[in-house]
């Protein structure tokens, strides 16, 4: 499909997550798509007075610090026409502040020191009429398009994040009034583009792009921590979550098909209970990997699944490990979800514990040629079909139909 996409124009982009961040970032590789055509300033997550203390021994903690106290790093070319800020400024940690009044006067004096950040670095790189766009930070940026000077504003929506606990006390007036403001709003599923669309009619979705470069090589070798597994493995790979896996499926899986072994790939929470799980013998726990990495690990998966726990946060999540799977050509069975719909041509929805194991078990057996070429190609070709071209140019027909219409 051709698009109109965004040309010859300055974007501010600020976000949840640094460009320095040891995890995917949907918002990051928006960034190095937009900057085909456009120039980027990506506004690093500002160090707050909480997190100072309580990661005071991190890294990057220490980078940011070392940024506030002496200007190093505070605003580098990273890739072509691609700038990131660290902003020199100590933001105040007000969530735990109980009354509106008070949380919204101090939320707007961070916002108004932040932007003061933003705009000297803005002055630097010689940006003009500027494009701001905001990733899912509606606390931090509430009060941005008050101070920056920006054409238009951006409100990027990928996550239900007022359904997380730390969001559960400003963040529903907070997000509501943000995408009230927001001269656009756009989201990576029709689920909260729907769900966005109740508060400002100008937002739509723009679906998700994915990297599929380490996905589509050839030769991958066994990872050491895999060598001493045997086959049939039954893969995961991601955030090992409480409020996004569902442990008692992966119980039920272990349990039920004790010739197999369940492998789970990536960092596991403090609220996440694998105790239970730890104890079955065919249940490993490999930790975090490099993003690179997890195509290795992925080709040695004989099924891969996406065991999500049903809730506000996961129901219109759009699963991209699902892509990086069925990329690989991999059978999938998951939970059946408002994000996961789109996938169900391709995939295995469950509605229970019950019908994971019958469909990997299907598999398994191949009852219904699960691992011919055939299918295995169509799974592919679906999934290389969500690229973030694709995405960026759906970003693009929204905001210059927005344009059109502001003009007109």
């Amino acid at each position: 499909m051709k698009h109109q996409f965004i040309k010859g124009r300055d974007i501010v982009m600020f976000s949840f997550q640094s460009w320095d961040s040891d995890i995917g970032s949907n918002f990051k590789d928006m960034a190095l798509e937009l900057a085909r055509n456009n120039r980027i300033l990506f506004i690093n997550r500002a160090l707050d007075r909480k997190s100072l203390w309580s990661r005071r021994k991190d890294p990057v903690t220490q980078s940011r610090l070392d940024s506030i106290k002496t200007g190093k790093g505070e605003l580098e070319l990273v890739a072509p026409n691609i700038w990131v800020h660290n902003p020199r400024i100590l933001m105040e940690s007000i969530n735990s502040i109980p009354f509106a009044g008070l949380h919204d006067w101090l939320n707007k004096w961070n916002g108004k020191r932040l932007a003061a950040e933003i705009n000297k670095a803005i002055v630097r790189t010689g940006f003009r009429d500027t494009l701001l766009i905001n990733d899912n930070d509606f606390i931090r940026g509430f009060y941005l398009k008050d101070y920056i000077p920006c054409t238009e504003y951006i409100f990027y929506i990928r996550d239900y994040m007022i359904a997380v606990d730390f969001f559960k006390k400003h963040g529903p007036r907070l997000e509501r009034g943000l995408m009230v403001r927001a001269d656009l709003v756009v989201a990576n599923s029709e689920y909260l583009a729907g769900y966005a669309r109740k508060v400002n009619p100008q937002s739509f979705y723009i679906g998700q792009g994915c990297d599929f470069s380490p996905f589509v090589r050839e030769n991958y070798p066994v990872p050491d921590d895999l060598q001493t597994i045997p086959h049939p493995i039954i893969g995961y790979t991601g955030f090992v979550s409480a409020w996004r896996i569902d442990t008692a499926i992966l119980e039920h899986i272990a349990t039920s098909l004790p010739a197999c072994q369940l492998v789970l790939v990536g960092p596991v929470d403090w609220m996440f209970k694998k105790e239970a799980l730890e104890r079955l013998p065919n249940v490993h726990f490999l930790g975090g990997k490099p993003p690179a990495a997890l195509a290795g690990y992925i080709n040695q998966f004989d099924i891969c699944i996406n065991p999500q726990i049903v809730n506000d946060i996961t129901r219109g999540n759009y699963p991209r490990k699902a892509d990086e799977y069925l990329a690989m050509g991999k059978p999938l069975v998951a939970t059946r979800t408002e994000g996961m719909k789109m996938f169900e041509a391709c995939c295995f929805l469950c509605d229970n514990k019950e019908e994971y194991v019958e469909k990997i078990q299907c598999i398994l057996d191949d009852t219904q040629n699960q691992n011919n070429d055939t299918i295995k190609e169509a799974r592919r070709e679906f999934a290389l079909s969500h690229t973030w071209e694709e995405s960026i140019g759906m970003l693009g027909d929204a905001y210059h139909a927005f344009v059109q219409r502001k003009t007109s």
